[in-house]
């Protein structure tokens, strides 16, 4: 169905590819601030600069929307996708303005291990959004960002777990507990992302 529709409108999958290229872009530079946390104005002024691009194009999803005679899918599932894909971007976003709020100046080694779990859900990502036009690719995309999901599971509750051994510092935990709980949200949001595009896969098959 996919070949034959695709000629009435295939700037949205184009528009797609760019705010899937904005996800992991924003992810990576995630990741780079987890690992030089002394830099972490510059990082925080980065993402916000392509989470803004991201909003302008969701924006231009919406309108071209509401100005396209026919979809190349259904208009609520073009709507459903782009949002899931800004939703993942202004997490990211979140994530790194509530590093630089808590003024966190050492990064712990299962948030490093978390930013890379997330990195690795949003290349997924970017790379279901480019096949999702084969709905085989797309599942197989969707496999590996629900291992991913598991993975950073298991890094969560270990890292929390940590937080509370022994005699902790109180402050400390607050502001650890923020970041996992972000980070953790952040990957889950990469699931939804794979589930939209596994269902526009095979709603269009």
């Amino acid at each position: 169905m996919f070949g034959r529709l695709i000629p009435r409108d295939e700037q949205f999958f184009d528009l797609f590819n760019q705010l899937a290229e904005h996800l992991a872009t924003a992810a990576r530079m995630l990741n780079d601030l987890l690992g030089d946390p002394q830099g972490v104005e510059a990082h925080v002024r980065a993402i916000k600069d392509v989470e803004h691009k991201a909003d302008l194009l969701t924006a231009t999803v919406n309108h071209r929307i509401d100005k396209s005679f026919i979809t190349p899918i259904d208009r609520e599932d073009i709507h459903h996708l782009a949002s899931r894909l800004d939703d993942v971007i202004d997490l990211l976003d979140g994530t790194a303005r509530r590093f630089e709020m808590l003024h966190i100046n050492q990064v712990l080694p299962p948030a490093k291990r978390l930013g890379e779990v997330l990195l690795r859900a949003a290349d997924q990502i970017q790379a279901a959004v480019k096949t999702m036009r084969r709905a085989a690719l797309v599942n197989q995309h969707v496999v590996a960002i629900k291992q991913l999901e598991e993975e950073g599971d298991a890094i969560y509750h270990e890292a929390v777990g940590a937080l509370f051994a022994g005699s902790p510092d109180a402050l400390d935990t607050i502001k650890w507990m923020e970041m996992y709980d972000t980070l953790e949200r952040a990957i889950d949001s990469c699931m939804g992302v794979a589930q939209v595009l596994q269902s526009i896969s095979i709603k269009n098959a």
